[in-house]
């Protein structure tokens, strides 16, 4: 009996796993699923009042942001809705700025007293500023709950450019920062003619060696985009070589220490040529010199007659 026993819970023990193997098992995560679909079936899991509404509502907001996002209003709401609860900007504060007005800085920011602060873009705005024709750099920082600050770092003026009619502004390495509008910056050196923004810099470092030269130099005139005219104070007209500026200066600085060759009746001094100089007279020297020239032949011929 002990044998047919055990030989019989063999087979039964066998039967089940082969039943066991022919039964489908889910994997896990399904098996959690259908557990809760069970159990939410049967009634065993409570389901709290205002549940179905509350999520109602919730699809509805889900679905009206979405649209909202693609329709492009997503960023109006949000301003609205931030400034209506108390993040208007009502404070900016600007440093830096001595040629850009604070005005031209709102209005290129758009701030009209409802801009929200939390949806301000402040890339956006560093960008804006930076087009400014006198903006450098801009900085814009946000400082809760109603105000931004602005900081600018403005372009120098270095001259004044005139190509053709038009005078601008520009900085050192010869960019145009803005057309001249006012006398605001009279007191900066003029360089006229194509390409004379471009070696102004360098020209003008070349001239700091001769410093009571340069203090009476109303306009450098660069000619054919190869050499420079100096337009002094008193009319006279220096006309340097395109090579050999400073062996043409220090030839000038000696003339008008031995000669006051600066401070005559001449219209220009040619400088061009290394091994000469030409000194042109202005009108009125011509006419005195010819009329002193006929008083002298005058002069010669009666003494001739008499003799």
């Amino acid at each position: 009996m002990i044998g047919k026993k055990a030989g019989g819970s063999r087979r039964q023990v066998a039967g089940n796993v082969a039943g066991a193997d022919d039964r489908r098992v889910l994997p896990r995560p399904l098996r959690r699923i259908v557990r809760f679909a069970v159990s939410l079936a049967t009634g065993r899991i409570d389901i709290p009042r205002h549940t179905g509404t509350l999520a109602t509502f919730g699809f509805f907001a889900v679905v009206g942001l979405y649209g909202m996002s693609l329709g492009g209003h997503g960023h109006d709401v949000a301003q609205s809705t931030t400034a209506a609860v108390g993040f208007a900007i009502e404070d900016v504060k600007v440093s830096g700025n001595e040629q850009t007005s604070e005005i031209d800085i709102l209005q290129l920011l758009g701030l009209d007293g409802t801009t929200s602060l939390v949806a301000l873009d402040i890339d956006a705005a560093r960008r804006k500023l930076s087009e400014l024709p006198w903006v450098e750099y801009a900085e814009v920082r946000k400082v809760y709950p109603r105000t931004i600050e602005v900081n600018l770092k403005e372009r120098k003026a270095f001259a004044i450019w005139q190509h053709g009619s038009d005078l601008s502004l520009i900085e050192k390495n010869g960019a145009v920062i803005a057309p001249l509008k006012d006398n605001k910056f009279a007191s900066l050196p003029l360089f006229v003619g194509q390409d004379a923004e471009k070696a102004a810099a360098s020209f003008a470092e070349q001239m700091d060696k001769w410093p009571d030269l340069k203090n009476r130099v109303r306009a450098y005139v660069r000619v054919s985009s190869r050499r420079w005219d100096l337009h002094l104070d008193n009319g006279i007209v220096l006309k340097l070589p395109e090579d050999n500026i400073p062996d043409a200066l220090t030839l000038l600085a000696r003339l008008e220490k031995d000669q006051n060759v600066l401070e005559r009746d001449i219209a220009a001094v040619d400088l061009r040529l290394h091994d000469r100089t030409t000194i042109q007279l202005t009108a009125a020297a011509v006419e005195r010199r010819q009329q002193a020239l006929d008083a002298r032949t005058k002069a010669l011929k009666k003494a001739g007659e008499q003799t």
